[in-house]
């Protein structure tokens, strides 16, 4: 009698956990390049919102759902930046309060 294990088991279409298979491999893009496509991405999601809303104001669109979930997605995307920006300026705060 053969009893499958845990990891492979998958109930009423639920998938298996994913496999551990240790850190994500290095990327050569250095981080201030990520952070610069971070921030053009965020600036395009927001003319895009901009874009959407305008488009639903002059009557070219009536779907509103889609403006309100481009509105949203803009507004992720600048809290998601807002917030690395805090993280980095909380770092740089406590390497500066360390005693060498």
């Amino acid at each position: 009698m053969s009893i499958p294990s845990v990891g492979h088991a998958t109930a009423a279409g639920v998938p298996a956990a994913p496999s551990i298979q240790g850190p994500p491999p290095k990327s050569d893009v250095p981080f201030s390049r990520l952070v610069s496509d971070m921030i053009q991405d965020t600036n395009s999601q927001h003319l895009q919102a901009q874009q959407s809303v305008q488009d639903l104001v002059t009557g070219k669109t009536d779907n509103i759902h889609e403006v309100a979930l481009s509105a949203a997605n803009a507004d992720l995307a600048f809290r998601f930046v807002m917030e690395i920006r805090d993280r980095l300026i909380n770092s740089y705060q406590e390497v500066m309060r360390m005693q060498v």
